[in-house]
């Protein structure tokens, strides 16, 4: 009934166009959907990674095992397991069944991003500080850790002309980011110095590097298909490209040219970019801008700006686009919250009668004959009882988009309204009645007030003011 109510033109449209909501559960710094888009995780400065319902808001899940700020977060398959990465060097495989802690791997630096495979997740990738990135077999409980190749693969015809000096700087690259292929044969890396590299799983061995930029490439994310690529480096620049099927039968990795298809920037302003993100279909790009509160919102087709989201008065870090919705989810580097774009539907009243018509301006209203007739109490009271005798079905969900996977997984939603710590927090007052929590509610201990009941349990006398007069009282007197 609900679909009936909304204009269709509006459910043709592929991006959204306004904020229309938040949440919150601590200081967000990371957020992640799943493949089903029914859930967002989102990882805490604090360590804590949250589990958000998206239909309800509501907290679903939090997961406590890190000790430090969650830096990326990578949903398996079947929405059933999370990895987080921190900067406690650990990254933890959660269970979403119970909450449990299913591995924990330990590195010898802060991790970057870790990035789960897209059929396995019991094997995972992870980008490493200053360290050359990991891969890692989870499948035992003692992980299995090979190590993978930074320095970028150059052609016969280069080899021959690099120097010594050339050779210690390829050394030094770093790989500040990796992802699987949509396959999971192969890894994209980018490193330090603005060069894509692409790993083979089976040998751990580089066969095609490009340099795409001069600059560090911050961030690589594929499209649901995988068959394109976008990547936001230090220079300013987002770019976008075709990435052919490395696994298909007879592909020769030598001959292979990976081609810039657009490059979007702010020419006037030279805005940075936070982070960056496809649209569920690929056909549109969105940035969160830094030192700026907007998202840009490129359309792919023609490599030309559609839409610029203005958001609140605070920058934006990660940002997120549903995999099967226009909307987008981004949070506040400032505060924390995590805000949502979306479309804003007008309701189409005259679908809710067949007779109802919606009119620009008043017009004439004839009546029939028998509007207005005045029918026995028993005969309307009959017919009331023949409509309430139709049955009406309550029980049966039609399948939403993206329900059709075989083997997906139903994380049960968290019923304790008092497990969120969200602004719009409600508290209860008493049996069956709630009330909105007061701004600075709990946190008293930033008053003091934590000293304070320390004090009164140690037996400090303390003042109390009865009908405007002053009494001392101690434990001992309240004896």
């Amino acid at each position: 009934m609900n679909l009936a109510l909304i204009d269709p033109f509006i459910l043709a449209q592929d991006y959204p166009d306004a904020l229309t909501g938040k949440v919150r559960s601590g200081h967000a710094t990371c957020i992640r959907f799943n493949r089903k888009g029914d859930f967002l995780a989102s990882g805490r400065v604090d360590g804590t990674v949250v589990v958000f319902d998206i239909e309800t808001n509501g907290v679903a899940r939090k997961l406590r095992g890190h000790t430090r700020q969650i830096q990326s977060l990578s949903w398996s398959k079947d929405g059933r397991y999370l990895l987080s990465s921190s900067q406690d060097w650990k990254c933890i495989l959660w269970d979403l069944y119970d909450g449990g802690r299913l591995r924990t791997v330990r590195f010898e630096a802060p991790v970057y991003i870790a990035e789960l495979h897209p059929a396995s997740h019991l094997l995972f990738v992870a980008s490493l500080f200053e360290d050359q990135p990991v891969l890692v077999d989870i499948s035992s409980p003692i992980p299995l850790k090979r190590h993978l190749p930074s320095a970028p693969k150059r052609a016969r015809v280069d080899r021959a002309e690099v120097n010594e000096k050339q050779a210690a700087q390829d050394a030094k690259q770093a790989t500040t980011v990796t992802v699987f292929s949509a396959q999971g044969d192969h890894i994209i890396a980018g490193t330090n110095k603005g060069w894509f590299n692409i790993i083979e799983v089976s040998s751990c061995e580089t066969v095609h590097s490009t340099r795409l930029c001069a600059g560090v490439v911050i961030l690589l994310r594929l499209t649901p298909s995988g068959k394109d690529l976008v990547s936001n480096s230090s220079d300013r620049v987002i770019r976008t490209i075709p990435i052919p099927n490395f696994s298909q039968p007879g592909f020769d990795m030598d001959n292979l040219k990976i081609e810039v298809e657009h490059k979007f920037q702010d020419v006037v302003n030279r805005l940075s970019w936070n982070h960056v993100a496809f649209s569920s279909t690929g056909d549109y790009v969105a940035a969160s801008t830094y030192m700026n509160h907007d998202i840009y919102v490129w359309e792919r087709g023609h490599g030309s700006l559609v839409k610029i989201l203005e958001g609140p008065k605070e920058e934006l870090g990660a940002l997120e686009w549903h995999p099967h919705r226009p909307f987008v989810a981004a949070c506040g580097l400032e505060t924390g919250r995590i805000y949502l774009w979306s479309i804003i539907t007008p309701q189409r009243w005259s679908a809710l009668a067949p007779d109802f018509a919606e009119v620009e301006e008043n017009v004439e209203y004839v009546e029939r004959e028998d509007e207005f007739d005045i029918h026995p109490i028993e005969e309307i009271h009959k017919r009331r009882l023949d409509l309430e005798d139709e049955a009406v079905d309550v029980l049966t969900v039609d399948p939403a988009k993206g329900d059709s996977e075989q083997g997906t997984f139903s994380m049960p939603v968290l019923l304790d309204i008092m497990d969120s710590e969200s602004e719009e927090e409600v508290v209860a007052v008493g049996p069956g009645t709630m009330r909105r929590k007061s701004p600075g509610e709990g946190r008293d201990w930033a008053n003091g007030a934590e000293s304070a009941n320390s004090a009164d349990e140690q037996g400090t006398p303390k003042k109390a003011h009865i009908n405007g007069g002053t009494k001392t009282q101690s434990k001992s007197r309240r004896r």
